[in-house]
């Protein structure tokens, strides 16, 4: 940037940096610009106005009543606390104290914040897509889901999703899983009322834990783009723990996913023992 005759500053060089170079610390938080055009000076870079709430959700916001059963698709993810925000170039004594800051806020939440976000009365939620990338951001996550205890219909896509067999949702129906790393059946909540269930490309590479399903009222589970899927007698196993499942992976059951004889009833030797 050069400054002119008429003591205006303007960008020289005509191409920006390259984008590896942009990014290549990613750790390095950068403030959103907005680019203003001069008549006279070329191209001036501001910081947005509202890049401070960048990281704020909803209900710290001034005067802001909203509660959580009020939003259909909340932004959840916290952010980073302020030593994390300031000290991402520090040592990894900065950022541990921030995290160690950040559970003890969590753990003196105020019942104030607690009524604000009113999980427990959300029927439908879509919590898809939070970007949960840190430790903290997914522990608030699974303390979220812990309070759902009236949802209905959830949706939980792509939220790189590992463990969830802490988490109960008692009325869910409609559970959608899909595009999470979730390795087993054994790692899904509790769902003694679900219906519809979707775990799609998912690294699910077996079927243990499938019969808990067994008790509840599922009538539609997919599996597609699993392992699993490439199991001999994929279908036919799975409709024999669930013999209430009525549609497997978007097909309804057909006649040739009863469970073969040979599964039943191992095949008797042929051999004859001579004594």
């Amino acid at each position: 940037m050069s400054e002119s005759s008429s003591g205006v500053n303007t960008l020289t060089g005509s191409f920006p940096k390259s984008h590896s170079s942009q990014c290549s610390d990613l750790r390095v938080t950068r403030t959103p610009l907005s680019v203003d055009q001069s008549p006279d000076s070329g191209l001036v870079a501001t910081p947005l106005p509202s890049s401070r709430f960048r990281f704020v959700s909803w209900r710290r916001l001034e005067q802001c009543d909203v509660t959580g059963d009020q939003l259909t698709c909340p932004r959840v993810r916290e952010g980073p606390s302020d030593e994390e925000l300031f000290q991402r170039e520090g040592d990894d004594l900065c950022l541990e104290r921030g995290r160690r800051r950040r559970r003890e806020e969590e753990e003196g939440q105020r019942w104030e914040d607690r009524l604000q976000e009113n999980w427990e009365n959300c029927l439908e939620l879509n919590l898809s897509y939070q970007g949960l990338g840190d430790p903290f951001q997914k522990e608030n996550f699974l303390r979220i889901l812990r309070r759902l205890i009236r949802v209905e219909k959830l949706q939980l896509v792509d939220n790189s999703l590992t463990n969830l067999s802490s988490v109960r949702l008692p009325r869910c129906r409609m559970l959608n899983l899909q595009r999470n790393h979730l390795l087993c059946l054994r790692q899904l909540p509790k769902l003694p009322a679900v219906e519809h269930l979707s775990l799609s490309e998912n690294a699910i590479g077996s079927l243990g834990g499938l019969g808990a399903l067994g008790v509840s009222p599922l009538r539609s589970l997919n599996l597609s783009r699993n392992p699993v899927t490439f199991t001999q007698d994929y279908r036919a196993r799975v409709f024999l723990c669930l013999p209430k499942l009525e549609i497997l992976d978007g097909i309804p059951k057909l006649p040739e996913d009863s469970l073969p004889t040979r599964l039943q009833f191992p095949e008797t030797t042929r051999m004859c023992n001579i004594l």
